[in-house]
């Protein structure tokens, strides 16, 4: 379902930028998280699950990753390297340096990607990434937020708040490093206007591209322990859909949607079902979009 007449999808990014059609490769490189191994915490965020990544691509070189990911996908020649799973920047910069040279060998991998924390994110990595954008690579910063509320962040144990986003942000900006940041809707205790005043906060502070995530309930995390308690829903598709497509369009234009829904896949999803596969969300969201506007529609107006 193509949403590219209503929202500047990173699709319609990279056909502008490269006159054809870009997929991103997820990689898994094996990283772990501060906020699992001890460092900052134990567990990891309350929605976070071991299951969530493909546990199975760990210790397979990354060559042979990007072949079978390739093979994987259809009606494109040109690739983004996405370092997806856990925290891709907790290394020695050494390390990375080593690991993001490696998955951009191929001339066929025009892009890098690199999911992370706020912070874990020391100027050095910047550094590194900037010298990829200099060398005429697409890069992608992509923090994971989530909320800018802090007492958000603490319920769902990020282990970071506003302020080490705001930091990261600051300084990628400073060092031309594009930031994709990454936000939940439907977290425990929010309301819609909280996920309004994070959009706020999150294009104040500058940022080129978003990412929109459901709540999902996954096996393995604690968020499942609190659903089989009946603690807490994730949102239904016709909430989810409503508040996405409000944050789309009070978004300016020029910013970036790598995502606007999520998925898992069985047996990791617990709930909602209609994460199970992309379609409901995104026909849902282009039939709200086409109908009350799309992305910028709503920059304007107060709130």
């Amino acid at each position: 379902m193509n949403l590219d007449h209503c929202v500047n999808t990173l699709g319609r990014h990279l056909k502008a930028r490269f006159g054809e059609r870009v997929r991103k490769l997820s990689l898994n490189a094996g990283f772990g998280c501060p906020n699992r191994d001890g460092t900052l915490g134990r567990g990891g965020c309350t929605f976070c699950s071991v299951l969530s990544f493909a546990a199975d691509d760990e210790g397979t070189p990354l060559a042979a990753q990007l072949a079978e990911r390739r093979a994987e996908l259809k009606r494109a020649s040109r690739y983004i390297a996405y370092f997806q799973a856990y925290t891709n920047t907790y290394a020695e910069v050494q390390t990375l340096t080593a690991l993001y040279a490696e998955a951009t060998a191929s001339p066929d991998v025009v892009g890098l990607a690199v999911g992370t924390r706020p912070d874990c994110v020391p100027d050095a990595v910047l550094g590194l990434l900037a010298g990829y954008r200099e060398r005429g690579y697409e890069v992608w910063l992509e923090l994971g937020l989530q909320s800018a509320h802090d007492d958000t962040l603490a319920r769902i144990n990020r282990g970071h708040g506003w302020a080490a986003y705001a930091d990261a942000v600051a300084r990628a900006r400073r060092a031309g490093v594009p930031v994709c940041t990454h936000l939940i809707l439907g977290l425990p205790g929010e309301t819609d206007a909280h996920a309004h005043t994070t959009l706020a906060r999150v294009l104040a502070a500058g940022v080129e591209g978003l990412k929109l995530h459901p709540l999902m309930i996954t096996r393995g995390s604690r968020l499942a322990v609190a659903h089989k308690r009946g603690e807490i829903e994730p949102p239904t598709l016709e909430a989810y859909t409503a508040l996405a497509c409000e944050l789309i369009r009070r978004t300016p234009p020029e910013v970036v949607f790598h995502r606007v829904s999520a998925t898992a896949r069985a047996p990791t999803l617990v709930a909602p079902a209609w994460c199970s596969t992309v379609w409901p969300a995104m026909q849902a969201i282009r039939a709200d979009l086409d109908r009350n506007g799309g992305q910028g529609s709503a920059c304007a107006l107060p709130g």
